[in-house]
């Protein structure tokens, strides 16, 4: 099984995340780390949030500056301003005459940081703020991690790889794949489309006259015809009838990133991981073949720019820890699809032998 990131997406008054990524060897119990993620606001809502005038953010080779002004403020000195980073989050405060305030609070920056060797000085009017990033290759197009600015890094990351939505439902994976389409920049493409518009008929009526056999076969052949496209956004038939149910269509699949959009049965954040990981340890599902899932607790069609957003911030993490993978997608392309992802194996091998070649 190919390493998977987990992600569930609680879409509730107060959603949250939680990410299980983790670097892809082909090994069937794959070591994870979690990482707690917000999906609520990243400027806390108890102190007014810093505006384009009141911020600036560079992004620099090794670490990147933050500078706030505080003109108006009343700030007396250093003292008055307490710098609070961790690896993953900053919190800003200021001493007031009427108390402490939190000038800015983010749970979720772009990044990791070495919290250790964060400097920060007054400079006049302004707050400067030095953070030195983990991964000095990783541009940061923002201070947070938004929809923005995970628009702008994964599509960087992505290198032109195309995703493919899969799932138990075809209208949920067509709504997020049109978010993802429209912040990426990328083509959408719906299966369900492309298929009803050949066979002039819904896929229901197709089930109905010729079996779900047969829809998951011509939804095989769609796929081998798009897994030579970049940049595009593949939303897949949902349920068994459709390719991606089937563990025996997986081949033109892998093409691109993978994302498994799945409702959970869980009441609780804790039971929901539990729940994902067990899906896809134990493989009881052709879905948990993807590179990385999603789970939601409930849907509605406001959710879907939510769910996209999780969908970045997963393939994010996981392009993060294995910067080849999009190299290796386009390889697996070029070799013609042939099956053997993530093991690639050299020009010339024949899926239908057993011979044992040396994965590239």
């Amino acid at each position: 099984m190919n390493s998977t990131a987990v992600f569930n997406a609680f879409l509730s008054h107060r959603p949250f995340l939680c990410l299980f990524s983790a670097a892809p060897p082909p090994t069937r119990f794959p070591r994870r780390q979690s990482i707690l993620v917000s999906l609520t606001p990243a400027f806390s809502q108890l102190a007014p949030q810093p505006t384009s005038d009141r911020l600036k953010f560079c992004d620099g080779t090794s670490d990147v500056e933050l500078r706030l002004f505080l003109r108006g403020m009343r700030v007396q000195s250093s003292k008055d301003i307490h710098v609070d980073a961790d690896e993953g989050s900053l919190v800003i405060k200021i001493k007031q005459s009427e108390g402490v305030a939190t000038l800015m609070e983010t749970k979720q920056l772009y990044g990791k940081i070495k919290p250790a060797e964060t400097i920060w000085y007054l400079d006049d009017d302004e707050l400067v703020i030095n953070l030195r990033k983990q991964d000095q290759e990783l541009k940061w197009p923002d201070i947070v991690e938004s929809w923005e600015s995970l628009n702008i890094g994964v599509l960087q990351l992505l290198k032109g790889t195309s995703i493919c939505l899969v799932g138990n439902s075809s209208e949920i994976n067509q709504k997020v794949a049109q978010e993802l389409a429209v912040g990426l920049g990328y083509t959408p493409l719906d299966t369900k489309s492309l298929l009803e518009t050949y066979a002039r008929k819904s896929i229901d009526s197709w089930v109905l006259t010729e079996g779900p056999d047969a829809v998951a076969e011509a939804e095989e052949a769609v796929l081998e015809s798009l897994s030579s496209h970049v940049r595009a956004i593949v939303a897949t038939l949902g349920g068994k009838h459709g390719a991606a149910g089937r563990a025996d269509k997986w081949r033109h699949l892998y093409a691109g990133f993978t994302v498994w959009l799945s409702q959970s049965e869980a009441t609780d954040e804790d039971s929901a991981k539990e729940e994902a990981i067990k899906q896809v340890y134990d493989g009881c599902e052709s879905y948990s073949k993807a590179d990385v899932v999603v789970k939601y607790d409930s849907w509605d069609d406001c959710h879907a720019k939510s769910v996209a957003q999780a969908s970045l911030s997963a393939l994010k993490q996981l392009i993060l820890s294995d910067k080849k993978l999009p190299g290796k997608k386009s390889l697996y392309i070029r070799l013609g699809c042939r099956g053997d992802w993530p093991n690639i194996k050299p020009p010339g091998w024949d899926p239908s032998t057993v011979n044992d070649y040396k994965a590239l």
